[in-house]
């Protein structure tokens, strides 16, 4: 006898509903989306004001989804009327050249146009009814700790990028202080623009099928809401429904790297069933191996003058780089352990308590013993590090001198980055692969008519943890979404009656 294997519940495809099936009668709109957090709002929005008769399906009892549990950084350039403020130069193709200069494999349809449009779009956000604060935040945090309206958010000014692109400021932040409240405030103002636009909002009810003809394109949507069932023809359907960090399932099968010792960066409903929706309809997907992670060791930004080394007492990064590309090749290490060391010179107070700090050491050697590192080696990459700060010029990683310091006055101390003991976050960088209009394409490159994907269920312009700027994810979920709505509307008026 053989057993039959079964597939784990979180990787299950939704069957598809024939459209031949469908009752006569069966409620119709012109575009469904399905999930109200940035992406989906701003689908809604758009596709509304483009004419177009839309249902907003949201799982949750409220708006705003896992958007509203980030900081409010915006990845936003071009010569926005921040960076034009602050004096801070930028231009389109710079932005563009940037982020594929970052990405391994770039589409550059959906960079070009996501770099093209972006004043337009920070334009429209502000238009929404709130308004970038026109200041500058010019250290190193993980998000402003005021309502600074720009900072810093990638690697624009570390090494090898710096040297083939004019960098630039890019990360606006909504004006909230600190790190929470400023994306809420975002989705509140455009639940409130969805209302006036005459979008339908139904929460706690979510799709859970697609319906399909015998072409192939997507007629419309099963839902669920408690008990109750029911099906909705319509000529787009726009998927805005998360990622998969919260489908232990899927992240085996994907990013086994955000199984263990993480915090998963999502909301309940980030379970990846919008992906495997579109899945069902023949969807290709891309990047769902690549995941966010990252445990910043920084504020205070003196701590970014030390170095990081690995086990063996080796340096391997610049110790300047965004937190998530500093992890990104901890990660990598061996036994993913490294540390970082600081002198009493820059021992400032740690704001954050996500790497803890380890020890003191009063001698270099005592501190190497300490660390079981190979005899001698931190002693002589601690020596050449400091050679080098001391002449302005790293030689071996290219740390930008704003950041070079030598670290010779003892006591060290030590914090430690090794995964399991630093505390890592992360969330998923995959799923559909689309358009720069949001449609979801097959294996073939071909377009689903009627199906579109936007946010964290569709495949990131950041390739991985590697080239991730803050304010990715909601720059480029609102940004396509508005794209997808109104290229949604246009496909519904074109084609009624459906």
């Amino acid at each position: 006898m053989h057993e039959t294997t079964r597939t784990p519940a979180g990787l299950t495809i939704p069957a598809v509903m024939p459209a031949s099936e469908v009752p006569a009668g069966t409620e119709r709109y012109d575009v469904v989306v399905a999930g109200f957090g940035m992406a989906g709002g701003c689908a809604a929005l758009e596709a509304a004001r483009a004419g177009a008769r839309v249902l907003l399906l949201e799982r949750a009892a409220g708006h705003g989804g896992t958007s509203s549990m980030s900081g409010g950084h915006f990845y936003l350039g071009g010569g926005t009327a921040v960076q034009r403020a602050t004096g801070h130069p930028d231009s389109a193709e710079d932005m563009a050249a940037y982020l594929i200069a970052t990405s391994k494999e770039p589409d550059e349809d959906k960079i070009r146009g996501y770099a093209h449009g972006s004043v337009e779009h920070f334009d429209w956000l502000e238009s929404l009814g709130f308004r970038f604060e026109r200041s500058y935040f010019p250290d190193k945090a993980v998000i402003q700790p005021g309502t600074e309206g720009l900072m810093y958010t990638g690697n624009e000014k570390v090494w090898p990028f710096l040297n083939h692109v004019r960098p630039a400021p890019r990360g606006h932040k909504v004006p909230v202080p600190g790190d929470t409240g400023g994306t809420r405030l975002v989705m509140d103002l455009l639940r409130k623009r969805v209302e006036e636009a005459g979008v339908t909002v139904r929460f706690e009810t979510g799709a859970t099928n697609l319906i399909v003809d015998s072409a192939g394109d997507v007629a419309g949507v099963a839902w669920r809401s408690f008990g109750a069932t029911g099906l909705i023809r319509a000529a787009a359907v726009v998927i805005a429904a998360g990622g998969f960090v919260m489908n232990p399932d899927m992240i085996a099968r994907y990013t086994p790297a955000l199984g263990g010792k993480l915090i998963a960066l999502g909301s309940t409903y980030d379970d990846g069933l919008g992906i495997r929706l579109g899945q069902s309809a023949g969807a290709a997907l891309e990047q769902m191996e690549e995941p966010f992670i990252t445990a910043p060791f920084y504020p205070p930004s003196s701590l970014v003058k030390g170095i990081i080394v690995n086990r063996r007492g080796q340096r391997f990064i610049a110790e300047d780089s965004y937190h998530a590309r500093t992890a990104y090749h901890v990660l990598r290490q061996p036994g993913a352990s490294a540390y970082l060391i600081v002198d009493s010179d820059h021992m400032a107070e740690q704001q954050m308590d996500l790497v803890p700090f380890k020890d003191g050491y009063e001698t270099v050697e005592e501190m190497e013993r300490a660390l079981g590192m190979p005899e001698g080696s931190l002693v002589a990459t601690l020596g050449r590090y400091n050679d080098l700060a001391a002449n302005g010029e790293d030689q071996d990683f290219r740390k930008h001198p704003d950041w070079l310091a030598p670290q010779r006055n003892g006591p060290w101390g030590v914090f430690d980055l090794s995964l399991g003991v630093a505390l890592y976050a992360g969330f998923t960088l995959g799923g559909i692969r689309i358009s720069v209009n949001g449609e979801a394409r097959r294996e073939d490159g071909s377009v689903i008519r009627g199906l579109y994907a936007v946010g964290a269920c569709s495949s990131s312009i950041a390739q991985d943890g590697n080239s991730y700027c803050s304010g990715t994810q909601l720059g480029e979920g609102s940004f396509f979404g508005r794209r997808a709505g109104r290229h949604a509307a246009g496909t519904a008026t074109t084609s009624r009656p459906r």
